[in-house]
């Protein structure tokens, strides 16, 4: 008997089991555990160099700093923010609302054309879930099959070493997930500080640490892929996003049905047969569950896997591969060859604008604030024909440099600023400073009780780095 012939003898083997444990629930309802066949092929290769990037970024980016800022950071309990190095501050929030927006947009458009990438290669729980902790499992319990007879077979001391093994691991790797996660919200210096310090003077953040790594624990060793087919708003909302038009991972129906076995020196084409050889294999390997076969799904991830074990089946077979690809469904329907039609290209442009709008959020925010209130309660006083009106300035330096300031009115004219302290106001990078000055003016030049007045802050160049709009008060005349 022919290797070619084995190997298709023992894909059928395989899916005995196989037969009996289809989708996630069986017929009461009750969850069904996806055994799912480890990968392999050119879109798997793709997806670990991917991971292996993004997790190089997941642990390596609370280390990078930007002009000694983080680059990135979230501390809401203390109200410290950075992104991209650049410190966000609660007068900043507009900004990063209107980013969110242009965010959703973005995902809305970016699935609409190109489907669940998103999904498949860059969503932190398929990086995590599938790169780390699955590879783990695998390594300690087997593949598939060896995992199935694992779990069906009494809890004697091989199953319970590897069922103690694999949950170790997964309870360390949750508590570096954690760990590091932690480092985005306070910063990398004061976790390095609590662990060496211990829980007796951190127990908050302790207990904080310990409830995320047990979260990230119940989500990867327990609930796994019913985070996407159950709790992902993501997953629900592409079901009204994607169309005819949209780039998914799809089988060819129009080449593959009818389906039927694999039979040596077969004409397939004479019997009316299709490519598909019902060999289960594109569902063996699914992380979900599901048989692409049966059309687009709310539950496809679009990892891939079933992409490549269609592919490895193919070549096994001589048939040619694509029998599931990415596509669109037009496509398979008409039988037309791939291409980046108008709509994905005027697409395309469209988020590249938001992106660069995006950008354009996030650094065009000035590099100085400054605010002129009056104090509560406070009104005018009049001495030797002058007006005087006390203020109270806080002025935030948001760029990373020193710089020199001086306060001037610059409308209405002839105005008098005392300083209670020195005219040159220093201001550190990333400082906000708050201080008082009178603003005195002629009586004769104040016509109403309350004037309109601009106050501007400029640098050591003389240059304007911000202005702030307000009101002069004075003696109430009656307008003859």
């Amino acid at each position: 008997m022919s290797t070619e012939s084995n190997n298709i003898k023992s894909l059928d083997i395989e899916n005995e089991d196989f037969r009996n444990s289809v989708g996630t629930m069986d017929e009461t309802g009750k969850r069904k555990w996806i055994f799912p066949r480890k990968p392999k092929g050119k879109y798997t290769n793709y997806r670990n160099y991917t991971s292996y990037f993004l997790l190089a970024l997941f642990f390596g980016l609370p280390f990078i700093q930007i002009n000694n800022n983080p680059f990135f950071l979230f501390n809401v309990i203390d109200r410290r923010f950075f992104i991209l190095g650049q410190p966000f501050y609660l007068q900043d929030f507009f900004i990063l609302a209107l980013g969110a927006v242009t965010s959703v947009i973005f995902v809305m458009l970016f699935t609409v054309v190109f489907g669940r990438i998103f999904c498949g290669w860059l969503c932190p729980q398929t990086l995590f879930m599938e790169m780390v902790f699955r590879k783990i499992e695998y390594w300690i319990e087997g593949d598939r099959n060896k995992q199935m007879k694992l779990d069906r077979q009494d809890w004697d001391a091989e199953k319970i070493r590897k069922r103690l093994t694999k949950w170790s691991a997964f309870i360390l790797i949750s508590m570096i997930i954690s760990t590091f996660m932690f480092m985005y919200i306070v910063g990398y210096e004061q976790v390095f500080q609590i662990m060496t310090e211990g829980p007796a003077e951190h127990p908050l953040k302790f207990i904080t640490m310990i409830f995320f790594t047990m979260t990230f624990y119940f989500v990867f060793a327990w609930l796994r892929e019913q985070v996407c087919t159950l709790v992902c708003p993501y997953g629900r909302l592409q079901g009204v996003l994607i169309d005819k038009q949209t780039i998914n991972v799809y089988y060819d129906f129009k080449r593959g049905e009818g389906r039927s076995k694999w039979r040596n020196n077969e004409d397939r084409k004479a019997e009316g047969k299709g490519d598909c050889i019902d060999c289960n294999q594109c569902v063996v390997v699914c992380p979900t569950g599901i048989d692409i076969r049966n059309g687009q799904q709310l539950e496809c991830v679009n990892c891939t896997a079933c992409i490549d074990a269609c592919d490895e089946v193919m070549e096994k077979v001589g048939l040619p591969k694509g029998l599931v690809r990415y596509a669109t469904e037009s496509e398979i329907e008409n039988r037309e060859k791939f291409r980046f039609t108008p709509r994905m290209k005027a697409t395309t442009v469209i988020l590249a604008l938001l992106i660069g709008f995006l950008g354009f959020l996030m650094y065009d925010r000035g590099s100085m604030e400054a605010k002129f209130i009056k104090p509560a309660g406070s009104t005018f006083f009049i001495k030797n024909g002058k007006i005087t009106n006390t203020f109270i300035y806080t002025l935030l330096n948001k760029s990373n440099e020193k710089k020199t300031l001086t306060i001037k009115v610059i409308t209405p004219a002839h105005a008098e600023i005392t300083y209670f302290g020195s005219e040159k106001i220093i201001l550190k990078g990333d400082e906000i400073l708050k201080g008082n000055i009178n603003i005195t003016f002629p009586e004769e030049d104040i016509k109403f009780s309350k004037q309109n007045m601009v106050i501007g802050v400029f640098d050591e160049k003389g240059k304007l780095v911000d202005k702030f709009e307000t009101t002069f008060e004075g003696p109430f005349k009656l307008a003859l």
